[in-house]
């Protein structure tokens, strides 16, 4: 275990030696007390991403935790913690890989303040102009006037990329829906994303993550407009005059094609491309605790692979919540120790051992002024008490 610095500047480290030094001679214990003592642990703090940076599976079991299940072949996937925003196991946490319709986990987080769910809107042509061909439909109409919150089923449980269009041109456009989309992301401290279509259409340079993907599921359970339609089943679409029954197609929560539905599920959003493959953003709730779940492009199992990979994590992740350490955290880190994640570097830097001298240095340093300063009171003290003595003699 290391201490993990933010930064190598030579400014942040000489405030952390000085305070140190300033620990030191504030300790009330002799010399030979302080060389005597242990190392002190040098834990990895909650917020952390040191872990969650390398390549390969990270966990920290405990010697009771139970083994990950051995058939996940998912590009990269996450089990985190809903409520703590711990992340208790992943691979290839922050790995860029298209993320197909699960994006529009990030679209609804991003526009669904900005629209009012109960107006209604009449949709033109034009609006439906640049859905992608082979799109997924829920079958908006031009010409139709539509509740905006017919819409946001639409998204999420018909995964409609002609919803998406509608509800971002009511926004303000595609550019604008897709710049707000982009500024989510970093405002909850989700660095892997690049936004190009608000759909998650495949598009050139469109990329997410197992870890971002979380990020966006954990926020996306504290909205509860965002969750009462990622945990909708079954809902009645408007066709002018009548209505026909759209499906969630999170097979985890409605249990459809052979696939048994998950005790607890909460839904949240999966996606399919051919460029991406399965893509599945989930959670579920058992005895007071919540997970989310991330799993990118199954390699083996055939196309509902994702759901029971994804199953069989959130299996490991409630048995093991109790036995595993945090390789990381959904939560950002502070500010004040935080640096912007690039394509090019870490958030978080490995540790540096070349400052572990010059911290030995300060603390002997602080060793000397300390048995300076004993020295010092015990020559005032002996001095002191000449004095009293001598007066002592003068009045007798």
């Amino acid at each position: 275990m290391v201490i993990r610095y933010l930064s190598r500047s030579s400014s942040v480290r000489t405030a952390a030696l000085a305070l140190g030094a300033l620990v030191l001679l504030s300790t009330p214990v002799s010399a030979a007390e302080l060389l005597a003592e242990p190392a002190p642990p040098r834990p990895v703090p909650a917020y952390t991403s040191a872990y969650l940076d390398r390549p390969g599976v990270q966990v920290r079991p405990d010697a009771d935790a139970p083994p990950l299940p051995s058939h996940v072949s998912a590009l990269a996937w996450l089990v985190a913690d809903a409520h703590s925003g711990e992340v208790l196991a992943a691979r290839d946490a922050h790995r860029p890989l298209p993320p197909a319709s699960t994006l529009k986990s990030l679209f609804a987080l991003a526009v669904l303040p900005h629209l009012d769910v109960g107006s209604r809107h009449l949709v033109a042509p034009r609006e439906l102009d640049l859905v992608g061909a082979g799109s997924s439909l829920v079958g908006v109409a031009p010409g139709r006037d539509y509740r905006v919150d017919d819409l946001w089923r639409g998204v999420f449980l018909s995964s409609g990329n002609d919803a998406v269009h509608v509800l971002a041109r009511l926004n303000g456009g595609l550019d604008k829906s897709v710049r707000q989309m982009r500024e989510k992301a970093r405002e909850l401290g989700a660095r892997d994303t690049h936004v190009v279509s608000p759909d998650g259409y495949d598009a050139d340079g469109q990329v997410s993550s197992a870890y971002d993907l979380a990020v966006f599921g954990r926020a996306g359970l504290a909205d509860p407009q965002f969750s009462r339609y990622c945990s909708t089943r079954v809902a009645q679409f408007p066709a002018g005059g009548w209505s026909y029954p759209i499906q969630n197609t999170n097979r985890l929560l409605t249990g459809a094609d052979g696939v048994a539905p998950y005790p607890g599920l909460l839904g949240i959003k999966n996606g399919y491309t051919s460029n991406a493959g399965a893509t599945l953003i989930t959670a579920a709730q058992r005895d007071g605790r919540t997970l989310v779940v991330t799993v990118l492009n199954p390699q083996e199992g055939g196309g509902y692979a994702v759901y029971e990979e994804a199953r069989s994590l959130l299996d490991w992740g409630f048995a093991a919540a109790e036995k595993v350490r945090p390789v990381g955290s959904l939560l950002p880190p502070p500010a004040k120790i935080s640096r912007a994640r690039t394509t090019s570097e870490s958030a978080l830097l490995e540790p540096d051992d070349s400052d572990w001298p010059a911290l030995m240095m300060v603390m002997a340093g602080g060793v000397a002024v300390l048995a300076g300063l004993i020295v010092a009171v015990r020559r005032r003290a002996a001095t002191v008490s000449r004095r009293t003595e001598a007066k002592k003699k003068i009045v007798e």
